[in-house]
């Protein structure tokens, strides 16, 4: 059945309208099945907390796009509050069967407006692309770059299928590892102890100038212990599961590595690694691979049901990638980080 093209209305989304509310999510839904099938669906709990409890640091602007009343697409709008305020993050999507008849223009058109009202002006976009003999759906990056959106860095996704896991050669890898690590203690914790508050907050924030950023315009964020605990409780409240371990420096007695792995309330079969950091006067020990192959164990035995855990790198950040190679994690596909100026 032919859909007629129309300019559509945008409207948003805060929370009271809960036809508005529902719709925007079944849209979230929709695409994500349609465009990335081996994703988790999208966290329900995760979404309906947002309308109260919003994440430290941000805040969140939601719209749809309505075609006679239907929701057909949606617009999200995070502006970071504490760092980084003159930008945005955009995330755009049109249920496939209104693709290619102007609505994902019109969404953009009208958040570059909401983003200058809010008296910002960069937009930052990820978009997924196919990695050689991976083909992909490209149609979010030829989208971007057809806004006028240029990629700032490559990421890759990597995906480790727990069942196929080689547990021989895990042990010779963090036994490898821990050889070069000697005067280092690792710890671990579902919550972090007080007295490591602000070694983890430091860490936090070095990610956004140790971690490859291509030409990204991204700004260093200053992250405190306040922020942290703030982030946890927010944690807590969602029901997030999150496993961390760290390599404690036994000299100085600071926390000098630490990675982490998360998954949300609702998402038993998938999970995530996130942050992986050592500081750079402590580079050279393998903490980066003992850590990571240390908080792959603790994270396995909180998540028995757990099959698969997705990971994104930098394609240039080679000493991450090789690490997470050797662990099992495999290639799935790339994603762009697009960035404008508007």
């Amino acid at each position: 059945m032919a859909i007629e093209t129309r300019s559509p209305t945008i409207t948003p989304v805060d929370g009271a309208d809960q036809l508005l509310r529902e719709g925007y999510f079944a849209v979230m839904q929709a695409v994500g099945a349609h465009d990335h099938p081996d994703f988790p669906p999208p966290c329900r709990k995760r979404y309906d907390l947002s309308f109260t409890m919003p994440r430290p640091g941000m805040r969140v602007l939601r719209y749809v796009a309505l075609d006679a009343g239907t929701v057909i697409g949606r617009l999200q709008l995070v502006l970071h509050t504490l760092d980084n305020t003159d930008s945005a993050e955009m995330e755009i999507d049109v249920l496939p069967e209104y693709r290619r008849r102007g609505i994902g223009r019109s969404l953009y058109r009208f958040g570059v407006d909401v983003v200058r009202a809010e008296g910002r002006h960069r937009i930052f976009a990820m978009a997924a692309v196919g990695l050689p003999g991976r083909p992909r759906d490209e149609a979010g990056a030829r989208f971007g770059a057809a806004m006028g959106m240029t990629n700032g860095l490559d990421d890759v996704r990597r995906r480790l299928d727990v069942s196929t896991l080689d547990h021989a050669a895990l042990d010779a890898l963090a036994e490898q590892a821990r050889a070069k690590a000697q005067g280092y203690s690792l710890l671990r914790w579902h919550r972090t102890p007080e007295e490591y508050v602000d070694d983890i907050a430091y860490l936090e924030s070095r990610l956004s100038t140790d971690a490859p950023l291509g030409d990204l315009v991204w700004e260093p964020e200053n992250i405190d212990g306040e922020r942290v605990r703030a982030v946890e409780e927010f944690h807590k409240v969602l029901g997030l599961r999150k496993f961390s371990t760290v390599a404690r420096h036994d000299a100085t007695g600071r926390i000098v590595a630490w990675t982490v792995v998360f998954q949300d309330p609702l998402g038993d079969l998938h999970a995530g690694q996130g942050i992986t950091l050592v500081l750079p006067e402590h580079r050279g020990h393998r903490l980066g691979a003992l850590v990571k192959v240390e908080n792959l164990r603790f994270a396995l035995e909180g998540l028995p049901g757990v099959r698969y855990i997705d990971t994104w790198n930098a394609a240039s950040n080679s000493y991450m990638i090789a690490i997470n190679e050797a662990m099992g994690f495999r290639p799935v596909d790339g994603w762009q980080n697009l960035q404008a100026e508007v």
